[in-house]
């Protein structure tokens, strides 16, 4: 790769600064969390209504710094949210009812 390639924020392999600390290597359990969201792409996957490659653009597109901020899968939830609004499968409206619910 050229040296003097922009890379995307998302692109860390390599980067000294987050090559500071090793690697977690261990296996470690995904809370309900993370499983609900895995949970819901696998169903949207299935319904066809978001494939992986969306997730992936989605989660890509993700401003830098809210990038960084997020964890995994609130990334994902984050490019879910997205593509289902883009997609006109749920409304802002009703994004906002289902949270005041929550």
């Amino acid at each position: 790769m050229d040296k003097e390639a922009l890379r995307s924020h998302h692109d860390l392999g390599g980067i000294p600064k987050y090559m500071c600390e090793p690697v977690d290597t261990e296996p470690h359990g995904l809370t309900d969390f993370d499983k609900e969201v895995d949970a819901l792409r696998q169903i949207l996957g299935a319904k066809q209504v978001m494939s992986v490659d969306e997730l992936r653009r989605g989660i890509e597109a993700i401003p830098e710094a809210e990038y960084h901020r997020l964890s995994y899968y609130r990334r994902w939830i984050r490019s879910i949210t997205d593509n289902l609004l883009t997609k006109g499968v749920i409304t802002e409206a009703e994004l906002r009812a289902a949270l005041e619910g929550a």
